[in-house]
């Protein structure tokens, strides 16, 4: 379901830009943003995002899926006990009404809490031991206890990436897509 998810989001982002001219944590149990930390604007668009979702629709949201490239970022909403989706898209700072609700959906999911990773840490892996690979995407997905978080990369010696990474940047596992 995750790639169908994608692909609407996909199609629902590129709509809206061409309509529109192209570690602690707080009071609600997220973790803190920490507005000095060095990271890519799509890196620190997740908890944002997540945020202006939740502003919307009320604390304890469970999402199946947040992605989150330098265009936008599509964060999927779990409804009606996790067997559809409703997909919002956060484009320029600002969450977009929701886009069509998706039946059929299955998965694990997360709530804003669970999002843990360390924004100025989550791509120093990549940069440490695959310096020849551009990070364009971070994904987080729900992993039946919590959040796993997937960096999308592209190598300069060809082909994408899909890297699975530790809250902190540690890899786990690299495929090829």
């Amino acid at each position: 379901m995750t790639g169908r998810l994608r692909s609407i989001a996909a199609g629902l982002a590129l709509a809206l830009a061409v309509a529109s001219g192209c570690s602690g944590s707080d009071d609600d149990g997220s973790p803190d943003v920490d507005s000095s930390v060095d990271a890519p604007d799509f890196v620190t668009d997740v908890r944002a995002a997540i945020a202006a979702v939740e502003d919307e629709l009320g604390q304890g949201q469970e999402f199946f899926e947040v992605t989150s490239n330098e265009q936008f970022v599509n964060v999927f909403v779990a409804v009606d006990d996790g067997t559809a989706a409703v997909p919002y898209l956060y484009f320029d700072g600002e969450l977009q009404p929701p886009a069509p609700r998706l039946d059929g959906a299955s998965g694990s999911t997360f709530t804003a809490g669970d999002v843990l990773f360390d924004e100025s840490l989550v791509l120093s892996g990549v940069e440490d031991e695959l310096p020849e690979t551009s990070i364009d995407e971070i994904i987080v997905i729900g992993d039946g206890v919590g959040a796993a978080y997937e960096l999308v990369g592209r190598s300069d010696v060809g082909g994408t990436l899909l890297i699975q990474v530790t809250p902190t940047g540690d890899i786990i596992s690299v495929d090829p897509v």
